[in-house]
């Protein structure tokens, strides 16, 4: 098996793209793979359970629904530091969520860590 980087720098602004990266990553640890989804921009507000199971795209269905797949099957999520503190999201936020804050050096580390990095 592979593993996959999804990053995701959209959040409820673009439902759709949002979505589509979590029910990626939910197919792929289903199928076996290592995923780690990053969460960077606007994507970091999905964390919060509110937010993300307010979303739902056009054709790829509720975020909410998909996180919750991601994450039973072992799926890891990371959050930009940077774009958490310029959106208000605190450790608070990331309670009860297997996602932690990185920095740019540790994004580094994700991608060449990786066999493939994907991007909505």
């Amino acid at each position: 098996m592979s593993t996959l980087l999804i990053q995701l720098t959209c959040g409820p602004e673009e439902p759709t793209k949002a979505a589509l990266a979590f029910l990626v990553g939910k197919i792929a640890v289903e199928a076996g793979h290592e995923v780690t989804l990053f969460l960077v921009g606007e994507g970091v507000q999905l964390i919060r359970k509110a937010c993300r199971d307010s979303v739902v795209g056009v054709g790829t269905g509720p975020v909410g629904e998909h996180y919750d797949g991601f994450v039973a099957d072992g799926g890891k999520i990371c959050l930009s530091t940077l774009s958490s503190r310029a959106r208000g999201v605190t450790d608070a936020d990331l309670a009860g969520t297997p996602a932690r804050f990185v920095f740019p050096q540790d994004l580094l580390q994700l991608i060449l860590d990786s066999d493939k990095v994907v991007t909505y």
